[in-house]
């Protein structure tokens, strides 16, 4: 049974090899039907000449039925023709003596035949006088009332003719009764001949419609599909322009206006392409510059960042007794905060903190000529401090905050350096006053022997001193304006004293400014909040706040630069 099964699926897999090689040995078709067969064989080309059969068809359907009907009437008005002829040729032809029974018995004999399967006769007064046959549905009733002369009955192929006729002095109807199955039958062949004609005529108008619409419109149609093919194969592979198939088409009609668009849409497109290659070079070689001028940019800024961090102090004070910390971050490559801690003659250091106003390289060029003004005027370096500034006239420009004592509590080197701030304003605000660039700064001048610290606050927030138990002890109010707003300004000086155990923080506003990506700030009451705490040393304390800040703007760009410098006090036993 195997080898059977077997044979019979060889003997299949041959045929169809047979029926392939028999395919493939056709012969093409000849060029002059490759393009009509194109033609139908395109979907607008099915659709059309689908649309146009069924157009031709119901054309034709419409005007079949009314054909059909009168068909109809023609041939049962020639069975009324013909029965009413019968008729009377019978009523001329019998004797005028036969009854009403030998009449119809007659009757039966020569009219009842394959057609003709009933008769009623009814006398004038409408008493019916005999029936033959099938009895007929019209009655009396239907001759005298409704003037009826032919009854149709389509349900069981009926036909009944009423007619007339004299005969024995009276007036007599003869109601005959027709099968018209042969009218059926003869209706159903006139349908299948107009349904052939009709189905031959649409094939024929369609095949004609196609014929004459080929030229004029599918192949203009096809040639047009070939060249937006062609287009769009050009445009997305950066090809060259291909020689439109529609190009030689010469129409004034609305396809040729088509053809046309097309024509110069694709022209409009081939030079948007070339011009946007063109600036796609010039963009390339603007970035190669851009890309250039940024890396250089890039590392001037980076040298101009490495310079403000050597201007920052490398190393701060050791002094017995005393710890300094600081935390220095900018928001760009280059600041405009600064921090400062220096010596100065007689034991003293400086202690400047400063806020430039904006950010970038003119807040960081102008860091670094406050930073050199403050210290050249402070006395680090040795300058004529006699003949800019006399100490004479510092008690006008620069008097001392009466809550602090007396005036000669205050030392001439301590007067001599805040002098710096009165100098550097008065520098800034008449050489560079039209750039409008000031500063906040605070600058003190800090005796480690007593703790006692002489200031000026040009305007920055104030410094905080805390206790050595916690809490906020003193807050080191602006004394004066920002430096570089008006070369009049006065400033005035005051003291503090940083006790055992203390700590001072200056801050720049990028502290209480840090702000989170949906714009909440920092703020003062959660810095204050952080003084309430008590730290051991300068550097927890700068600690805490660097991360509270961290924690709170997280991901967020930083917008303003951060700097802090804080000065503890060792407390009584000596610790840090």
């Amino acid at each position: 049974m195997n080898a059977n099964r077997t044979s019979e699926s060889a003997n299949e897999q041959a045929l169809a090899n047979t029926a392939i090689r028999r395919e493939s040995s056709l012969p093409p078709l000849p060029a002059n039907l490759k393009r009509p067969v194109r033609m139908f064989t395109a979907r607008l080309s099915r659709r059309i000449a689908f649309w146009i059969f069924v157009s031709v068809i119901a054309i034709e359907t419409i005007i079949f039925f009314p054909s059909l009907r009168n068909r109809e009437r023609e041939l049962l008005d020639q069975i009324k023709a013909l029965s009413a002829t019968k008729i009377a040729v019978l009523m001329q032809t019998l004797p005028s003596h036969l009854s009403e029974t030998a009449f119809l018995d007659k009757a039966q004999r020569v009219l009842i035949d394959s057609l003709i399967v009933g008769m009623v006769l009814y006398r004038a007064d409408g008493s019916e006088a005999g029936v033959r046959g099938e009895r007929p549905a019209m009655t009396f009733q239907h001759i005298r009332a409704g003037g009826q002369e032919t009854l149709l009955d389509r349900a069981d192929n009926r036909y009944d003719v009423a007619c007339a006729g004299a005969w024995q002095n009276g007036h007599y109807y003869l109601v005959l009764r027709h099968d018209t199955n042969p009218v059926v039958r003869e209706l159903y062949a006139f349908f299948l001949r107009i349904a052939g004609l009709v189905v031959i005529i649409s094939i024929f108008v369609t095949a004609g419609a196609m014929i004459a619409l080929g030229p004029m419109v599918l192949t203009p149609i096809l040639k047009l599909r070939r060249d937006l093919e062609a287009a769009g194969d050009a445009v997305g592979n950066d090809r060259p322009s291909p020689q439109f198939q529609s190009a030689g088409l010469r129409r004034v009609d609305e396809l040729g206006d088509v053809i046309s668009a097309f024509q110069g849409m694709f022209a409009q497109i081939t030079d948007a392409i070339s011009h946007r290659k063109q600036a796609q070079t010039e963009l390339k070689k603007t970035f190669h510059q851009l890309e250039t001028y940024s890396r250089a940019l890039n590392k001037e800024l980076e040298k101009g960042r490495e310079i403000q961090l050597n201007f920052l102090p490398a190393e701060l004070p050791e002094l017995n007794g005393w710890e300094f910390k600081t935390f220095f971050q900018p928001a760009r490559q280059v600041a405009g905060d600064y921090y400062d801690v220096f010596r100065l003659s007689d034991r003293r250091i400086g202690i400047v903190i400063a806020d430039v106003c904006d950010k970038g390289v003119g807040a960081a060029l102008f860091m670094a000529l406050f930073r050199s003004l403050i210290r050249i005027f402070s006395g680090q370096f040795e300058v004529n401090a006699g003949g800019a500034c006399p100490a004479s006239s510092l008690a006008a420009d620069m008097p001392v905050d009466p809550s602090w004592g007396r005036d000669e509590d205050l030392s001439d080197e301590d007067r001599a350096a805040l002098r710096a701030v009165v100098h550097t304003n008065s520098y800034v605000a008449r050489n560079h006053g039209d750039l409008g660039m000031f500063a906040t700064l605070f600058f003190g001048v800090l005796d480690p022997q007593t703790g006692q610290m002489g200031y000026i606050n040009a305007g920055h927030d104030p410094l905080v001193l805390t206790a050595a138990q916690g809490g906020i002890r003193q807050r080191l109010e602006p004394t004066g304006p920002a430096v570089g707003l008006s070369s009049d300004a006065v400033f005035r000086i005051a003291r503090a004293r940083i006790e055992p155990g203390e700590i001072l923080l200056g801050y720049t506003d990028g502290v209480p400014e840090a702000t989170t990506q949906e714009g909440e700030l920092f703020g003062s009451q959660r810095l204050d909040a952080l003084f309430g705490n008590r730290f051991a040393t300068a550097a927890e304390l700068v600690a805490a706040i660097a991360e509270k800040v961290q924690a709170h703007t997280g991901d967020a760009e930083q917008f303003d630069d951060i700097t802090m410098l804080s000065i503890r006090r060792a407390d009584i036993s000596g610790a840090i």
